[in-house]
C-alpha cells in the first residue's frame, strides 16, 4: 500500500473525528440522563505534537474526558446547542479530511497512469 505522512495524518484525523462524532451522539442521547457529564474528545493536540516533532502520526483513539461545565439541578451538563455545534463542526472537518484524502489519491492515480 502506498502511504506517506500526509495520508497517515489524514487517516489519524478521520479516526479522531469519528470518535468525536460517536461521543457527541452519546452526549445528545443522554441529554435527559440525570448525573450524565458530557464527553469531550481531544486527538488534535497529540496529532499536532507528533507532526511538529517529525514523528509519524499514530492512528489511534483520542483521549475522552468528561466536561467540567456547570451542571443542571439533575447533575447533567449536556447543552444541546453546544452539542449541535460540535456535531456540525465535526461533520464539516470530516468532509474536509475526506476531500483532502481524495485529492491525494487522485494525484497517485494520475501519477500511475502516466507511468
Amino acid at each position: 500500500m502506498i502511504t506517506d505522512s500526509t495520508m497517515t495524518a489524514l487517516h489519524a484525523s478521520l479516526t479522531g473525528l469519528q470518535q468525536r462524532s460517536r461521543v457527541t451522539a452519546d452526549n445528545i442521547a443522554n441529554v435527559q440522563t440525570p448525573g450524565y457529564l458530557a464527553g469531550r474528545v481531544d486527538f488534535e493536540s497529540t496529532l499536532r505534537s507528533e507532526i511538529a516533532n517529525g514523528e509519524a502520526a499514530r492512528v489511534g483513539q483520542g483521549s475522552v474526558t468528561r466536561s467540567m461545565d456547570p451542571t443542571r439541578m439533575d447533575g447533567n451538563n449536556v447543552n444541546l446547542d453546544t452539542e449541535t455545534v460540535i456535531a456540525q463542526e465535526t461533520g464539516l472537518r470530516y468532509q474536509l479530511a475526506i476531500n483532502a484524502l481524495d485529492g491525494k489519491y487522485a494525484l497517485l492515480r494520475s501519477a500511475l497512469r502516466t507511468q
